[in-house]
């Protein structure tokens, strides 16, 4: 079984950044600047808490930045603070606040009263959820006790972002931001993505000096590389090979486009590992997805949370499927949403199917068009095969489930379980009022409401007797 998450390459990769690191570096501390307001999202949401691929932006970050195996991960926010930090609150990070927006540099030194002399720091963005582990290791392994190393991108289109200014001899000597470049400063195609690491100390000593003597009034991190350079101190830096990686997201149009590159990676994960999709450009994944040999994935399928797919399943068009499990051989039909199901091996599901949490299936279950299952089991064989409502019921094997029947569950304050055993048939439209048990091999009659203990092996019928009413007539609506 194979899994796919591009984003997060999981705690083995994080202990040996960690035990390399150990041996042959300082500790690291990762500072994420998660301040800004994002006006341009036009939202009432805080910018790094907008959603990408289902995670906060911010999440994306975190993640990434735990698989480098820091001693700590200190999160700088500001505009929507609490609400940043309750969305967050299990994430394993220390929380600085910003109480004053006052700019990149403003806004690390708030964070490097948490870090050690001794440290190497990593700065990071909030807003720049895509950023791949490989990179930063690379940047990381650039640094050093007299090195400071700097990310930067090359951009056809340079707008918005600060300008590398390099010596003729190729040797960075600055940054420049845009609104306080030259008309020739702005012509460099080679920008600054504002990710660096650097020695603590020394960052903390610059920083102290750093003056908002620009365009901004602001206190800017990029000023530290220039007294770098003045105090002889290497600038190492590193271009990414992948622009799409070192994108930050300001406005709505932005995130869509980081929304379409996580697509285009995730799919082409898959497909490397023998996943056949049907179209690479409509498939979505929002978590973790384990697969076996010879899964078909058809158009416009959601794949959210944790996500099993056994050998051979097959997902039909516009399933949505999350924090679920489907066995091998199992074919799910267009159009079905399975959340928080386990599914058993050789099961045919829907169209038009839902699974609510703790559904069970066991094997070769069918469960056709317009049918419910939720906090139910269902023994092998069995099958409901239209229209039907399935609620906290414990099904045995090969039980029939008629069309129209539903088990009512819910008194209007608690929920009651109902007991089908194996081999019982429900007649269609029949209503099972919970709490009842239905005995081995039953067959309850079509139109019934039973609200009593059904005997094993008998036939069932619970309905009002036909009549006609003669001379009857329907009421007639009165002339206005």
């Amino acid at each position: 079984m194979r899994s796919t998450r591009p984003s997060k390459r999981g705690s083995r990769d994080a202990r040996r950044t960690a035990a390399a690191r150990a041996a042959s570096a300082a500790p690291l501390s990762v500072v994420i600047l998660a301040a800004g307001e994002g006006k341009r999202m036009k939202s009432a949401r805080p910018k790094v808490l907008q959603p990408l691929a289902g995670r906060p932006l911010l999440k994306h970050v975190i993640d990434t930045a735990h698989t480098l195996g820091p001693s700590a991960i200190q999160v700088v926010y500001g505009h929507g603070g609490e609400r940043v930090r309750a969305a967050l609150k299990d994430e394993p990070v220390s929380w600085t606040l910003q109480a004053e927006r006052l700019g990149t540099g403003h806004a690390v030194l708030q964070a490097m009263q948490h870090i050690p002399d001794g440290h190497l720091v990593l700065v990071l963005y909030g807003d720049v959820p895509l950023i791949g582990r490989a990179q930063l290791a690379q940047l990381l392994a650039l640094a050093g006790p007299r090195r400071v190393s700097l990310l930067t991108m090359r951009a056809d289109d340079p707008a918005g972002y600060g300008r590398i200014v390099r010596s003729a001899r190729g040797l960075v000597q600055r940054i420049v931001e845009q609104k306080d470049a030259t008309e020739a400063q702005l012509a460099i195609r080679e920008c600054n993505t504002g990710v660096l690491a650097c020695p603590a100390q020394r960052l903390r000593g610059w920083l102290a000096r750093v003056k908002p003597d620009n365009s901004q009034g602001e206190y800017y991190l990029t000023d530290v590389i220039a007294m770098a350079v003045k105090e002889k101190i290497a600038v190492q830096p590193l271009i990414a090979p992948r622009i799409s990686e070192v994108l930050g997201v300001n406005d709505q149009a932005q995130l869509a486009e980081l929304e379409a590159v996580w697509r285009a990676r995730c799919a082409r994960e898959l497909l490397l590992e023998g996943v056949t999709l049907a179209d690479p450009a409509r498939l979505d994944v929002r978590g973790l997805v384990s697969h076996g040999t010879d899964v078909f994935i058809d158009v416009n399928v959601v794949l959210e949370g944790r996500v099993v797919l056994g050998d051979r399943v097959r997902l039909g068009a516009g399933c949505v499927i999350r924090n679920s499990e489907i066995g091998a051989d199992t074919e799910v039909f267009p159009h079905c949403v399975i959340d928080g199901a386990l599914i058993g091996p050789g099961c045919n599901i829907g169209p038009f199917a839902r699974f609510r949490p703790a559904a069970t299936l066991g094997s070769g279950v069918h469960i056709g068009n317009f049918v419910e299952v939720k906090n139910s089991q269902l023994g092998a064989g069995s099958k409901a095969n239209h229209l039907a409502y399935l609620g906290d019921a414990r099904l045995g094997e090969r039980v029939n489930i008629g069309a129209g029947t539903i088990v009512a569950n819910y008194d209007g304050a608690n929920k009651h379980t109902t007991v089908i055993e194996d081999d019982v048939h429900t007649g269609s439209n029949s209503v099972l009022v919970a709490p009842i048990t239905v005995g081995a091999g039953a067959t309850i009659a079509a139109g019934s409401t039973v609200t009593h203990a059904v005997p094993a092996g008998k036939l069932t019928v619970a309905r009002a007797r036909q009549a006609t009413i003669e001379g009857w007539r329907r009421p007639v609506k009165n002339k206005k």
